[in-house]
């Protein structure tokens, strides 16, 4: 890290509203006049909304991320984490992801955190529920359910396959719609490659505690999307939820069993925790309460935006707040990096408004839900047109030239190639086959032995 007498910028978080907020300060910044500072303990920013293609084998896993430091040159990328804030000293505590923590002076804060998922206390959820907010658990989701399907085709017990071959989605939202309609297409491709499993075979269920699915496009959309999927045999269970999946044993509140090695937890997101130590005006639920002009109410060197952010929406009026989107994550990153500009500058801040444009879903190759507004009006599309204006929509807003182009590349290649369809789970444990080769036990025993502590510590890690 290096020193510098210059007005430090801070932005905590290098996700959507991180890296953009940070590209347009950069921008508008005059040579010398700051230096701006990302920590994130990831050294790359996520396009969430390409999770569920890339769990489904359409893009690479790669394409969906975005380096922070190749994208942001001159700034500094520090990797780790702000536990704390100290305002009165403008301070913050930085926890890299090895070694002591330490201070970081600045002069101007942007809270960009971001949102993880939203949990209740389920028993066996943690133990057994997979996320979809990183590109790591789209990976590992892709890898288990192929992995599923290697082991319902390769035995005759049929609890176990049966168990391997069931998958339960919690949530029908964006989120879970879309990933669930990726993932069923995928395990339908699979399946013509294994010659004991069949469609018919498997069992996909959505379970979610509201009345409909997709609200974000409107309830006859959600509705078409909901009667969409059932006819590709998928169990919709609406105004339920689930009470327990100890050892994959999924108990839902309508009396439903079931048991699945797959549980995928889609069931909204919640502010990240870590602002509750920032000593920060917050919300109801928890997020960051901001002014129009996305500065920190109270305060005149802090701003803050995105899913972490309770944003006056003054395009829908008075006690309406911005819902939790790309659309408005970056939006408002512009909005804030300029006014983070005019704030050290002494300039006026300006509000952020912007009037909602509509949402779009992908369900699958060639599915899809969409409701563009123009206006006062609304239209709606379903089927296939509404796909490419899903895939449309998010191949504009991918961040940087170079992702547009590899995720363009990959669509590209995927109209005249077939799905892989290969399980890599190895690459979760990449040590594993290292150990056993390495292990002074005798191969015979290898299977029953016990790994060495720091085997097991480096499994883990």
């Amino acid at each position: 890290m290096s020193t510098t007498e210059r007005p430090r910028i801070l932005v905590v978080g290098g996700g959507y509203v991180g890296l953009y907020a940070a590209r347009r300060i950069l921008k508008k910044m005059r040579y010398g006049e700051a230096t701006v500072t990302v920590v994130d303990p990831r050294s790359y920013m996520t396009y969430q909304p390409f999770l569920p293609e890339a769990a489904a084998g359409s893009i690479s896993p790669r394409h969906v991320v975005v380096p922070l430091r190749r994208v942001l040159p001159k700034a500094e990328v520090l990797t780790g984490r702000v536990s704390t804030i100290d305002q009165d000293r403008k301070v913050a505590v930085v926890q890299p992801l090895v070694g002591e923590a330490y201070e970081l002076p600045f002069d101007y804060l942007v809270v960009a955190l971001g949102a993880v998922s939203r949990t209740f206390p389920i028993p066996g959820l943690a133990e057994n529920g997979i996320g979809m907010k990183g590109i790591e658990e789209a990976i590992g989701l892709r890898n288990h359910v192929l992995e599923q399907l290697d082991k319902a085709d390769s035995t005759t017990d049929e609890e176990i396959r049966r168990k391997a071959l069931t998958f339960v989605f919690v949530g029908g939202g964006f989120a879970g719609a879309e990933t669930i309609g990726e993932v069923e297409d995928m395990a339908r491709d699979a399946a013509k490659y294994y010659p004991n499993v069949k469609r018919e075979d498997m069992r996909f269920v959505l379970v979610d505690a509201a009345d409909k699915i997709l609200p974000e496009v409107g309830p006859k959309l959600g509705q078409w999307g909901l009667e969409h999927l059932q006819k590709r045999g998928v169990e919709v269970y609406l105004n339920t939820s689930m009470n327990s999946c100890v050892d994959g044993h999924v108990v839902l509140k309508n009396g439903l069993e079931v048991d699945s090695n797959t549980i995928v937890w889609t069931a909204g997101v919640k502010p990240n925790p870590a602002l509750a130590r920032f000593g920060l005006p917050l919300g109801p639920r928890g997020h960051v309460d901001t002014a129009p002009t996305l500065q920190v109410k109270g305060t005149d060197y802090i701003w803050a935006a995105g899913d972490n952010a309770q944003v006056p929406d003054l395009a829908v009026g008075e006690g309406a707040w911005c819902p939790p989107n790309a659309q408005h994550a970056l939006r408002q990153a512009k909005v804030l990096g300029d006014n983070v500009i005019s704030g050290m500058r002494g300039f006026p801040q300006g509000e952020y408004k912007h009037a909602n444009k509509g949402a779009v879903a992908g369900l699958g190759l060639h599915k899809g839900v969409a409701m563009i507004v123009f206006g006062k009006m609304k239209i709606k599309l379903k089927g296939r047109l509404a796909w490419y204006m899903h895939r449309g929509y998010h191949g504009m807003a991918m961040p940087t030239f170079n992702r547009k182009i590899r995720v363009l590349a990959d669509w590209t290649l995927g109209m005249f190639l077939k799905r892989e369809v290969v399980s890599l789970g190895a690459i979760e444990n990449p040590r594993e086959e290292f150990y056993e080769a390495a292990s002074p036990v005798s191969p015979v025993s290898a299977a029953t032995a016990k790994p060495a502590p720091a085997a097991e510590k480096a499994k883990a890690s």
